[in-house]
């Protein structure tokens, strides 16, 4: 009887430490932007994809903002941040394309960028850098979550 009493005592102790103790991941909050990428990226890539286009998408923002903190800008012109976008891809990712594993996204990604910056390769003004940059870090965002 003491040893059913003893293992019943230590059980509940397990119990209690589990409770207790237990690590509770909470459940990311959707992303409320015009993008919605969850659930466009597939396959045995899909979370690491999602991340380096977050890394990615993060890292083409900060360029774009820090250059137009300089006295003399070097990206002037939406060319010259599409530009931008495809060789900061090939370095990053070394050549890889994460649009051709992910054409879902890539369609997604494109039709975003589009509605919300248009086609023209222009002079940028500040206020059209300020969209460039929330655009990236809306994309950004979503894949971050995409990944989760």
């Amino acid at each position: 009887m003491r040893r059913v009493i003893g293992i019943a005592i230590i059980a509940a102790a397990c119990v209690a430490a589990y409770v207790q103790y237990r690590v509770v991941v909470p459940t990311p909050a959707p992303v409320d932007n015009d993008i919605p990428l969850k659930g466009l990226f597939i396959g045995p890539t899909a979370g690491e994809d999602a991340l380096l286009m977050a890394a990615l998408c993060n890292e083409v923002a900060a360029e774009i903002e820090w250059d137009g903190m300089q006295d003399d800008p070097v990206l002037n012109t939406g060319i010259q941040y599409d530009l931008l976008r495809v060789r900061a891809r090939n370095l990053f990712l070394r050549g890889d394309s994460i649009g051709e594993r992910q054409p879902h996204v890539a369609d997604a990604v494109g039709e975003y960028l589009t509605n919300k910056l248009g086609v023209s390769g222009g002079p940028v003004t500040p206020e059209q850098r300020a969209k460039w940059v929330t655009a990236y870090r809306e994309l950004a965002r979503s894949a971050e979550y995409a990944a989760r």
